[in-house]
């Protein structure tokens, strides 16, 4: 199956089948107003590796991440881009993306690590609760603890994202019990926080990162 992000043939592997990636070849676009891609020559920023970049799609935060890396990265250098257990995990450079269920990576996200191997990894995630760097460590020291020894994380990185309207309403819900939890208003005022993010100084602070690793 061709990748449609840069055209390369992608063979599946694994528990892994073999679908069409939808989405069309175009040359990408920084998130990021103002906020360029390319060097000084005109090329991506010493990136000469070939690469794979898979996510989970359940909420739209993970994919917006996923499409700041795309947009970081020089195109033909992609092997694939998609939902992880959707998509062959081909490359020896993998962009993994979760969304955080219980303080660690979501179900999708766990079972595709645990079948990596000799694989060079950045991992990159969204928690709805968190602006404490403390926070997110924890969680990426729980989802680093997952893939086997033979791969190497040569990256990290993770953000506040937003939640869907129906958290915030089991929230409101909870000020008819008997006794509401203590920190049902610092629950409301994280989830208002939240609505915003990812926002731009977040995917700036992606980008670099992508680009240090």
């Amino acid at each position: 199956t061709p990748c449609t992000h840069c055209g390369r043939s992608v063979q599946g592997g694994g528990v892994y089948k073999r679908r069409q990636m939808a989405y069309p070849v175009a040359e990408p676009r920084s998130p990021m107003p103002g906020i360029g891609l390319r060097g000084a020559k005109g090329g991506f920023p010493m990136h000469n590796e070939r690469y794979s970049i898979l996510y989970s799609r359940a909420t739209g935060n993970t994919r917006l991440l996923a499409d700041t890396i795309r947009a970081a990265l020089p195109p033909a250098l992609c092997d694939a881009f998609g939902a992880a257990g959707e998509t062959a995990a081909e490359s020896e450079l993998l962009y993994v993306g979760f969304w955080t269920d219980k303080g660690n990576a979501d179900a999708d996200t766990l079972a595709l690590l645990q079948t990596l191997k000799n694989k060079r990894l950045f991992l990159f995630g969204t928690a709805g609760f968190g602006i404490d760097t403390a926070y997110f460590d924890a969680i990426l020291a729980r989802v680093q603890a997952v893939p086997d020894g033979s791969n190497t994380v040569i990256g990290t990185y993770m953000c506040q994202g937003k939640m869907p309207p129906s958290v915030r309403a089991r929230y409101e819900a909870m000020r008819a019990l008997p006794a509401p939890p203590e920190n049902l208003d610092a629950l409301i005022e994280n989830f208002d926080r939240a609505r915003s993010h990812p926002d731009a100084d977040d995917l700036d602070r992606l980008r670099a990162a992508v680009l240090r690793a």
